[in-house]
C-alpha cells in the first residue's frame, strides 16, 4: 500500500474503464439498483430521527455520477457536488449522465480531482458521502482526509461511508492499486481520524461470491478528538 507508484497505477487503470454503469460497478450493473435500494434504506431512519438534513451532499469518487443521481438525488438532497479524478467519468458526467440535474441546478460543482488531495469547502455539506473509492486511499491519507472532512461539514453534518468488507485482513488489488480492508481496520481509521460512528449496516442481497458491503455514518470531531 505504500509504494510511491500506488495513485498513479490507480489513474491508468480507471482511464482504461469505460464511463458507463456497467464500468463503475466493475462488470455487475445488475447490482445497482439492490445497491440504490439498500443505501436509500440506510438513511432513511436518519432523515426520520431528524439526525440528517437533505440540504447539501457531496459525492467522493463519484465516477460518472451514478451514486448522485440513483441515490443521493432521491433522498432527496437539494444539491449535490461531485468529486471524481478519472477526467473521462468527470466528462461523461457533465455531458450526459448528470446533464439535466446539472441544468436544474440540483448538481452544484463537479470537480476533477483525487481524494487525497480534495479539501472541501469549510461548513458546507451535510453529508461527505464516500463509496467504493476509499480502498484506493493509504491509511494515513484516509486519516488525513477524514480529518479534512470535519471542516467542510456543516453544523451537524456526517460522513457516509460504503465499501467492501475483507473477512481475512487486508487484500490488496494490484490491478487497480486498491486494497480490501477488513471492519476493524476501517474501525480503526474511523478512530484515528476522530470519526464517531452513529449507524452502521451490512448491505443486503448482492449475489454470493462477492465481498460483503457494509455502510457507516459518523460525526467528526467529537468530544476529546482534535
Amino acid at each position: 500500500m505504500q509504494q510511491p507508484d500506488w495513485y498513479s497505477k490507480a489513474q491508468s487503470y480507471w482511464t482504461s474503464v469505460q464511463p458507463t454503469v456497467n464500468g463503475m460497478l466493475g462488470g455487475f450493473p445488475q447490482l445497482d439498483p439492490l445497491d440504490v435500494k439498500g443505501s436509500l434504506a440506510f438513511v432513511q431512519s436518519l432523515l426520520e430521527q431528524g439526525t440528517l438534513r437533505p440540504s447539501y451532499a457531496c459525492d467522493c469518487g463519484a465516477g460518472i455520477g451514478r451514486v448522485t443521481k440513483n441515490f443521493l438525488l432521491q433522498v432527496p438532497f437539494d444539491k449535490v457536488d461531485v468529486v471524481e479524478q478519472e477526467a473521462s467519468f468527470v466528462q461523461q458526467a457533465k455531458d450526459a449522465y448528470l446533464k439535466e440535474q446539472i441544468e436544474a441546478g440540483r448538481v452544484g460543482d463537479v470537480l476533477c480531482q483525487g481524494l487525497q488531495s480534495f479539501t472541501p469547502s469549510e461548513a458546507k455539506y451535510d453529508l461527505i458521502w464516500c463509496q467504493w473509492v476509499l480502498g484506493h486511499l493509504t491509511d494515513d491519507d484516509l486519516v488525513s482526509f477524514f480529518k479534512r472532512c470535519k471542516d467542510g461539514l456543516a453544523p451537524g453534518g456526517l460522513i457516509g461511508v460504503k465499501e467492501n468488507i475483507s473477512t481475512r485482513g487486508y487484500i490488496i488489488d494490484e490491478e487497480d492499486s486498491s486494497v480490501t480492508r477488513p471492519n476493524d481496520a476501517l474501525k480503526r481509521i474511523f478512530a484515528e481520524a476522530g470519526l464517531q460512528v452513529l449507524k452502521e449496516q451490512t448491505q443486503d442481497g448482492f449475489p454470493p461470491g462477492l465481498f460483503p458491503v457494509r455502510m457507516f455514518t459518523g460525526q467528526l470531531g467529537y468530544a476529546g478528538v482534535d
